[in-house]
């Protein structure tokens, strides 16, 4: 049974420039897409005559329809030619659409930059599918847990960072321009990565690409339902999406309200969160000791939901006004915390083996439509995450603890689902 550690696949050409290339992606979209918010919220305070809530809802709008739009089309692509070429193609899309985006901030045309998100939004619904569906040509199965890990750990501590960029630039007086250099300065960074990406052989020859958006994409949805258990799968990584958006959508109200906390709160428990996935996903290739199984995964929805529980109990009833600091030393706010590392962890538990059970057993002409599906049911129920925050939240006028409670209770069902998928693909684990 390999010993060697999963960080030693940065090391290698056949994955630490794949890795760059993403890493520096969902650091741009993060970076530009709070950058532009932040700028609209304290510069301009509207928007085409529209409220700032409402133009943050039209820009995280903008940015997920692409997804429903063309995902069929991106997968059909990702399947009928070779995967580095539409990745290094995506990367120089990429920098024309930064271009353009930095005339944007240096000018102050915050309209075309909302136009630019939908851009944005199409170029990541076409690197979608190549970013998953390469890593079993270039991994092997003992090789799959741990590099799906790496690129779960790569994707949230660079959405971090880009959220974290985006505020600290902020802070300067020429903020709007020092974001439009540093898009393209990363957009550039990660066109040169993804040119040594190396070339995989194409998978699907017989496949016919055809340019009809939204049909296509309906056409994934049968795709999917080809196996029982692989759409199981997929359905569950999409709960996640739906529970982690949930999360992070309501922090920064969460941070306001419930701990009487400043914009460092709101940091602190982005950044907790996301070091809990991190450690979660570097530590799945350990617990599942090289194979590809699922054996963690009911174990992760167990600590969802009872660290969801435990954090509704950890809210204080009286709060006071708290910093970043109050939380890491007052072991009220502590046990906060250590709840959103625990609900991480549990989360990296979860997500990792779904990953790559999900390309395992895919066939290999079918992966990146399967998993252009995956990110269309993704958006779906990120989209369903945010109607439900709405609703529960603004209709029914539950408190947020309260909301993570009624997740937290609602993953218990989740939990039996992936006790049982576990148990019927335990045939599945691979020992290398």
């Amino acid at each position: 049974m390999p010993s060697k550690s999963q960080f030693r696949l940065l090391g290698q050409r056949r994955f630490l420039p794949f890795y760059l290339t993403q890493f520096s992606g969902a650091f741009n979209d993060n970076l530009f897409k709070n950058a532009l918010l932040l700028l609209i919220t304290y510069s301009t305070g509207s928007l085409m005559g529209l409220s700032v809530n409402v133009v943050v809802n039209l820009a995280a709008f903008l940015f997920i329809l692409p997804f429903f739009l063309f995902s069929g089309i991106a997968g059909e692509m990702a399947d009928r030619y070779e995967k580095s070429r539409i990745i290094r193609n995506v990367k120089l899309a990429e920098i024309v659409i930064m271009a353009v985006a930095a005339l944007g901030l240096w000018f102050g045309w915050y309209e075309l930059l909302l136009v630019l998100l939908f851009l944005m939004g199409t170029q990541s619904t076409f690197f979608g599918p190549v970013k998953y569906a390469i890593l079993p040509q270039v991994l092997a199965d003992d090789e799959l847990v741990g590099g799906n890990g790496l690129v779960g750990m790569g994707t949230f501590v660079a959405i971090l960072l880009g959220t974290i960029a985006a505020g600290l630039l902020m802070g300067f007086e020429t903020a709007a321009r020092l974001t439009a250099i540093a898009v393209v300065v990363m957009s550039v960074l990660g066109y040169l990565a993804a040119r040594q990406v190396p070339e995989t052989e194409p998978d699907g020859s017989g496949v016919t690409v055809r340019f009809r958006p939204v049909v296509e994409t309906w056409r994934l949805m049968a795709l999917a339902a080809e196996r029982r258990q692989v759409l199981l799968a997929v359905l569950t990584i999409s709960w996640f999406w739906f529970l982690g958006a949930a999360y992070l959508t309501q922090f920064p109200n969460f941070a306001r309200t419930n701990l009487l906390g400043d914009e460092t709160v709101v940091t602190l428990l982005l950044s907790m969160f996301t070091i809990g996935i991190s450690i979660g996903a570097m530590m799945c290739e350990r617990l599942t000791k090289h194979r590809i199984t699922l054996a963690p995964v009911p174990w992760g929805a167990l600590g969802l939901s009872l660290f969801g529980v435990d954090l509704y109990f950890a809210v204080p009833d009286d709060p006071v006004a708290s910093t970043w600091l109050t939380l890491l030393t007052d072991p009220v706010y502590l046990r906060v915390l250590m709840d959103l590392v625990g609900i991480g962890i549990c989360g990296g538990l979860f997500i990792v083996p779904l990953y790559a059970f999900i390309q395992h057993e895919t066939p290999r002409a079918k992966r990146a439509r399967i998993i252009a599906a995956l990110n269309v049911i993704n958006a779906l129920f990120m989209v369903v995450s945010a109607l439900a925050g709405i609703l529960v939240l603004g209709a029914l006028e539950v408190s947020i603890p309260g909301f993570f409670l009624l997740l937290s209770l609602l993953n218990g069902v989740v939990l039996l689902v992936v006790w049982r998928l576990q148990r019927k693909t335990a045939w599945s684990s691979v020992d290398k």
